[in-house]
């Protein structure tokens, strides 16, 4: 009888935060490695991929360089290698296009021989210490396993539809990731209504404000309070993505680091205040020419429900949040920014009795970042929003995870781990030993 092979890891999902652990664990020799995908090739955000739109946090946030900055994976190393590196130099910019992004991760994959796609995993089950993970392949159909001591889960966020909406069939309602592959349906519409807030309602609300120039009725809603810039930039808050802060946040109870993330969205799901300033611009230099301009902001609006009307447009009825008031809008077509949420996937129904998870049932993340009883087999990435704060969708901490978990699967530091990078303390503990910390308070 043959010996089936057992992978020392095994990632499902091929997004930006599997390849970077893909490519660093390539040179790694004592890690035997694979990664499944069910999509047929790599593209992030392909609905979204908007000329001149850039990534919102610095190229050293590609793929490999915080965890290894001589890696042949980097960011530079792709410039050098397309011939486009003193182009990049005189652009000076840290920030990249998202387009350059995409096709930079898509050059890393062309190098690497440990991801596969069209592979889409259907079961997952445990015994005598190996995981077995079965996938079908979405072209052939053929089903095939593989055996691994660990699991990496990478399958990412999905588009969050609300409650209202869910299960209705509403051929002109669309979630922003799909906007690029109905942009050409979207301009001949007499009005379209944006539903929602962050960086990608505003970029689409931007790149469709031309169109109100050929009389398109444009509208912007979102439940935020305000149109809110995303506070990430200045640079004490930026520590709040690292080591030390997640730390601190997984430290506290389960109900306390919920109430922190409520109080903490303007650090993660903001818009980008230049775009903000860009889009006030446009509407100044448009009204400057146009005596009635066809478009509408208001924030404090949340989407109750939609009714089809008899010539095919949309009923929107929003209640206003702070006027406690309800009031309607007309509309040929709705784009919904209602952002991304983490789907568990079905496939970990066989291993469910592993898995360690809160009172609410979703996942007691590890510090080290696994969710397995044992806290030693079970990986996840962007998985731990609620257990490691702010720093988990963070494409510049995606390689500091990555260390970490190749770190303690090679038992060794393969990679350099920074233990302290921010100049202000999160913890009492933190404190120098000539301030004295008085007992716990109770409440």
């Amino acid at each position: 009888m043959n010996t089936p092979k057992i992978y020392d890891l095994i990632g499902i999902g091929i997004g930006p935060f599997n390849l970077g652990l893909a490519a660093l664990s390539e040179p790694v020799t004592e890690l035997n490695a694979l990664f499944l995908d069910q999509s047929d090739e790599f593209n992030w955000h392909p609905g979204l991929m908007l000329d001149e739109v850039t990534l919102q946090v610095p190229f050293m946030a590609d793929l490999v360089t915080m965890a290894d900055p001589t890696s042949p994976y980097s960011f530079l190393n792709y410039m050098k290698q397309s011939g486009r590196l003193y182009k990049f130099y005189i652009r000076e910019s840290f920030f990249i296009f998202r387009k350059e992004y995409n096709a930079y991760c898509r050059w890393v994959l062309g190098q690497l021989d440990n991801c596969l796609f069209s592979k889409q995993v259907v079961s997952v089950s445990f015994e005598d210490s190996v995981y077995t993970v079965t996938a079908r392949d979405t072209k052939s159909g053929a089903v095939s396993t593989w055996h691994t001591a660990k699991l990496v889960l990478g399958t990412g966020t999905s588009p969050y539809i609300p409650a209202a909406i869910k299960g209705k069939s509403l051929d002109n309602v669309i979630h922003t990731s799909q906007y690029l592959n109905h942009k050409d349906h979207l301009l001949k519409q007499q009005s379209v209504t944006v539903v929602g807030s962050g960086q990608s309602a505003a970029e689409i609300f931007q790149d469709l404000l031309p169109g109100v120039k050929n009389g398109m009725q444009l509208n912007w809603f979102t439940r935020s309070e305000r149109f809110f810039p995303l506070e990430n930039h200045t640079k004490l808050t930026l520590e709040l993505t690292s080591p030390e802060y997640i730390d601190y946040f997984h430290a506290l109870p389960a109900g306390q680091r919920k109430d922190v993330l409520a109080r903490q969205n303007i650090l993660f799901k903001g818009i980008n205040s230049e775009l903000i300033n860009q889009i006030y611009n446009s509407l100044y230099a448009m009204d400057l020419t146009d005596d009635d301009l066809r478009v509408v902001l208001m924030a404090n609006s949340k989407l109750d429900d939609i009714h089809v009307e008899e010539d095919g447009s949309y009923l929107l009825n929003f209640s206003h949040v702070e006027q406690e008031k309800t009031f309607e809008t007309n509309t040929n077509f709705v784009i919904l920014a209602t952002g991304y949420k983490y789907t568990e996937p079905e496939f970990l129904t066989g291993i469910s009795e592993r898995i360690k998870r809160l009172e609410d049932g979703s996942y007691d993340v590890h510090r080290n970042y696994t969710i397995d009883e044992a806290g030693n087999e079970i990986f996840v990435q962007n998985a731990e929003l609620h257990t490691h704060g702010i720093s988990t969708p963070d494409l510049g901490m995606g390689a500091y995870r990555n260390s970490r978990i190749i770190n303690q699967l090679a038992g060794r530091t393969v990679y350099a781990v920074e233990q302290k990078i921010a100049f202000q303390s999160f913890s009492t503990s933190d404190l120098p030993v000539n301030h004295k910390v008085a007992a716990d308070l109770t409440l």
